[in-house]
């Protein structure tokens, strides 16, 4: 595979204006693309997965379980895979759970504590009651849980009956989060969405009652229909239920999605890209003004029972074990997903076949990558470990090649130097995933140049 095109540094640094929210840049980036990645020729996954699977795991480790089925395919969303029919719940359930007990005494899965898990889709709460139980309670009998590992369960408050409520928590479910999107009943209309605001409250209220475990939202913004007060109303709606976390996120228009046609057809106007900015930072104020700590740039929390444990493990870089079709985990420097197609899926199980539908080579210095993004996605770098870390793995100085980047990205308001710390302003932290992105970038193209050989001048020579 050729690498890409070198870029000057001036490709990565930001617009300088008065307002750097809706200015800094032209577009957000996508969610981290995984830098320095190579894919592994098929007929190489199976010796590669033996080596990946034939130790014990180092660091911290965290699970998915995936449960791909949806009973409508919402307007924005890119990860539907396949139509929900209650008959196939049991059926998959069945296999999810062989999947986990097959490998159970293997090192790779059996040595190391699993910090969090997380059960997403897809919509997992379309499961039975029975069913989400006898999920839970595999995945507790056969990964090793650290004894305070978070168990979240991904779905939508409706299909939260109060016996289903009741039958997760039992199994072992300690955090609920629920994809809300919107309170607003003509937002919520024009997504799809058939709970009304009212009855979406009750629902909350009720597992809030219970307290049983995290309760936590998503809200989007910049959706069809959505003014800035309709997005303000969203907020201190959530602010005003006693919730334990809630995500602020920009809409990501996909092409491939149902609102990206919509939109190219003109049926559907979202709020305009240059406005999200401003959205995020009147969501952001709010929060503060409600003293809610922020976690990461989208995440905050009342207070100390949300601890968003998988997110920010899985973004610094933890293994990741992946069971379900189509799930996707990372392992002993690879990446890597299950096979999606159902029957595909449920064969290789019960023969006991490989299950993989995918693998790739993390970059050789995804160490030091993953610092860096986890770091930025708490809204803060040490300079000094980012140095030290960059000097014994590449032998480069931090500030010969990221000095004048991170000068300009202060100069245009996104960042602050403090000593050793690098904070990101408010500015920075809506710019958050470009920010991380751009600087991933530039590092690696620094660090292949350095590494070219002698033919080949070394970085910014």
């Amino acid at each position: 595979m050729e690498p890409p095109a070198w870029k000057p540094i001036d490709a990565f640094f930001a617009r300088e204006s008065e307002s750097p929210l809706t200015d800094a840049f032209a577009g957000r980036r996508a969610v981290h693309p995984f830098v320095g990645m190579s894919p592994v020729p098929e007929q190489e996954w199976m010796s590669v997965w033996s080596e990946m699977t034939a130790g014990a795991r180092s660091g911290k480790s965290v699970a998915y379980i995936h449960v791909p089925f949806c009973e409508n395919h919402c307007l924005f969303c890119s990860f539907y895979q396949n139509a929900w029919h209650a008959p196939l719940g049991g059926r998959y359930v069945d296999v999810l759970v062989d999947h986990l007990r097959r490998d159970r005494d293997r090192p790779y899965q059996a040595v190391g504590s699993i910090h969090a898990v997380y059960f997403g889709g897809g919509t997992p709460t379309l499961l039975s009651a029975p069913d989400l139980a006898r999920a839970v309670e595999a995945v507790r009998e056969h990964l090793p849980l650290a004894p305070d590992c978070e168990i979240t369960l991904e779905g939508r408050a409706q299909d939260l009956t109060p016996d289903k409520a009741r039958a997760v928590f039992d199994a072992g479910v300690n955090r609920l989060s629920i994809g809300v999107q919107s309170f607003d009943d003509g937002v919520r209309r024009r997504l799809g969405r058939k709970t009304a605001r009212a009855d979406l409250i009750r629902r909350l209220e009720d597992l809030m009652a219970a307290d049983r475990g995290a309760i936590v939202i998503d809200l989007i913004f910049g959706l069809p229909g959505q003014s800035l007060a309709v997005w303000e109303s969203d907020v201190r709606t959530a602010l005003g239920m006693g919730l334990d976390g809630a995500d602020l996120y920009a809409l990501k228009l996909m092409p491939q999605t149902p609102l990206g046609s919509a939109t190219r057809a003109g049926k559907l106007d979202p709020a305009p890209v240059e406005s999200h900015g401003m959205y995020y930072a009147r969501g952001a104020e709010l929060m503060a003004e409600a003293r809610w700590k922020s976690l990461s740039s989208s995440h905050w929390r009342s207070g100390t029972r949300e601890r968003n444990l998988y997110n920010l493990e899985l973004k610094a870089g933890a293994n990741c074990l992946a069971f379900g079709a189509g799930a996707g985990g990372f392992l002993a420097g690879c990446s890597y997903r299950t096979l999606a197609d159902l029957t595909e899926y449920a064969d290789c199980v019960r023969q006991d076949r490989p299950l993989l539908g995918g693998l790739m080579r993390q970059s050789p210095h995804h160490r030091l990558f993953n610092f860096i993004k986890g770091s930025l996605e708490r809204g803060r770098l040490d300079r000094s470990a980012l140095a030290e870390r960059l000097g014994t793995a590449t032998g480069l100085d931090l500030d010969r090649i990221a000095g004048p980047l991170f000068a300009q990205w202060e100069q245009a308001g996104l960042i602050a130097i403090d000593g050793r710390w690098l904070d990101l302003t408010l500015a920075g932290r809506f710019w958050q995933v470009t920010l991380t992105q751009s600087l991933l970038e530039w590092l690696e193209q620094c660090i292949r140049k350095n590494h070219a050989p002698a033919d080949q001048p070394a970085a910014l020579a």
